[in-house]
């Protein structure tokens, strides 16, 4: 691991939208040139995503890579860069090939952490929804189930439920889908997923 901005630690991703909408955020998709696939990858290889540790203290980088480590079953090493948005603090990004439910494990392993700001995404197979998790220390974890193309997928009972709730005169509708689509996470991520706009990435496989 090193603090001088020259890569991040990762696996192929496809350029996507992970919103209800796209949300023009390039460092969420970022075209990646796919590596070849073989019989032997095709075999092992489940799922993928990225992580995005958008803004952690220099003290807390040795730990998230060994927490990362402990869900993936490999050692991770990533390059950590300054994080222009906050004074202080670095970010890294890890591309990750590993099992499918991958995503929640490490989300798990990362959340409740102070002064910590991640995203991970991880990528639907014919198995298996996507997911994507976001993390703030102020509004703690958001998760959303994730289609083929990366659009958020909002279960009927949760829409119901939203209805319900702005009928009864608690909410607005609009404030109630806002929140089903992250975007309180969205408003306060925002700053630092452009502050990392053009980071480099690292491509880290998992034998499964």
């Amino acid at each position: 691991m090193r603090h001088n901005g020259a890569t991040t630690t990762c696996v192929s991703l496809t350029p996507r939208f992970i919103s209800g909408r796209p949300l023009g955020k390039a460092h969420l998709a970022p075209e990646m040139k796919e590596d070849p696939v073989t019989a032997s990858t095709a075999t092992r290889t489940a799922t993928r995503g990225v992580l995005y540790a958008h803004s952690a203290p220099s003290a807390l980088c040795p730990h998230i890579e060994w927490a990362v480590s402990g869900v993936l079953g490999m050692p991770v090493s990533l390059d950590w860069t300054p994080q222009p948005a906050q004074p202080g603090a670095y970010r890294a990004e890890l591309s990750w090939t590993g099992a499918i439910g991958s995503a929640a494990a490490i989300a798990s392993a990362l959340r409740g952490w102070n002064h910590l700001r991640f995203e991970i995404t991880e990528e639907a197979t014919p198995s298996s929804e996507g997911s994507r998790y976001s993390y703030t220390p102020e509004l703690g974890v958001f998760h959303a189930v994730t289609g083929m193309h990366g659009d958020i997928m909002i279960p009927e009972d949760r829409l119901k439920a939203a209805v319900v709730k702005a009928a009864l005169g608690d909410t607005t509708l609009l404030n109630e889908i806002d929140k089903l689509l992250g975007k309180p996470w969205d408003d306060e991520l925002e700053t630092f997923r452009h502050a990392g706009d053009g980071a480099p990435v690292r491509w880290l496989h998992q034998v499964v």
